[in-house]
């Protein structure tokens, strides 16, 4: 039976978005726990060993829980190879270059554009209904989370902070992510999201780290200058920001679909700011709480439940 046939009901959903919502919050404090790496650090070198981390602590987890390593076939193998390429390798190579031509606040802000074109892309390649409520709820995030940045970096705009370059490398960060989200669902489906992440993630870091050792990046110099407080943020945003957060972001397209997971993403930006004044002591203002509810109140409407998804659930029910 495939996994996505599973009868889905309040409670279940509930969880769902408790772990979309932590999710979230994982993915602010790598923000900040980016910031604790030094700046002497290579940005690939960080991109690799962050993701042999994460591979590292999946694999413990697969040996120790007992799930092991399952078999995949050669049309497996090479969509596994397309989401470490899209999700993991080129997501980073243009988030890091990109932020050589722009600034993290524009780039946070073409990044918010997550769960718009994640919705279209949903109902392009699998015809997920696009409802006024839906691009309503879009809508109130992207608005949100704009004010949150905004009122952060109120020069996000000004033109000598970017150029063209920069603006289309974290565009493409942007289609990386929406790739590794909307053409998931199969293989995800077929071999359960654990070993999906687990598998895409050791192919990303294979290929970061190709990269970071051609480009002189990763060498024993640059590992051996790593400080303890490099080490660990490198655990965080490799164990927690990418092992756990990644599961559970599958399991949540598995279980309410992609766009309604998408949405959660507006979150970041959020949960960045208040972890920044809660950790660094950075200013929360009016505007960025304004942005914050329009967030929370945008993701309750894109994943209200409406007279299609009942009937979609009920036939669920019958059908198990």
């Amino acid at each position: 039976m495939l996994l996505q046939s599973k009868a889905r009901t309040p409670a279940s959903d509930s969880l769902t978005y408790l772990k979309l919502s932590l999710v979230a919050i994982i993915w602010g404090g790598t923000f900040v726990a980016g910031r604790y790496i030094s700046s002497d650090t290579p940005p690939m070198l960080s991109a690799s060993l962050r993701f042999m981390l994460a591979g590292a602590t999946l694999t413990l987890f697969l040996i120790f829980s007992r799930k092991m390593f399952i078999k995949i076939n050669r049309s497996q193998l090479v969509k596994i190879l397309g989401l470490g390429f899209c999700g993991i390798y080129t997501y980073n190579l243009f988030f890091f270059y990109g932020l050589h031509y722009t600034t993290a606040s524009r780039a946070s802000l073409i990044v918010a554009l997550n769960p718009a074109v994640m919705a279209l892309f949903s109902f392009l390649f699998y015809r997920e209904k696009l409802t006024f409520t839906k691009t309503s709820g879009i809508g109130l995030c992207l608005m949100g989370a704009a004010a949150v940045i905004f009122s952060k970096s109120p020069n996000t705009f000004l033109a000598e902070n970017s150029d063209w370059r920069g603006d289309a490398l974290i565009f493409g960060c942007v289609l990386s992510w929406v790739v590794y989200s909307v053409f998931c669902k199969t293989i995800v489906n077929e071999i359960g999201s654990l070993h999906t992440v687990t598998y895409s993630i050791w192919a990303g870091a294979a290929m970061l780290t190709a990269t970071a050792t051609a480009t002189g990046q990763f060498n024993f110099a640059s590992v051996s200058a790593l400080s303890t407080g490099d080490f660990f943020s490198l655990l965080y945003l490799g164990a927690i920001g990418s092992a756990l957060a990644y599961i559970w972001y599958y399991q949540g397209i598995q279980t309410i679909g992609v766009t309604r997971s998408g949405v959660f993403i507006a979150l970041n930006p959020l949960t960045a700011v208040l972890l920044g004044a809660l950790l660094l002591g950075e200013q929360l203002t009016s505007p960025m709480l304004i942005g914050g509810a329009l967030i929370i109140t945008g993701i309750l409407i894109c994943n209200r439940a409406t007279p299609s998804d009942q009937r979609l659930n009920e036939g669920i029910y019958r059908e198990n």
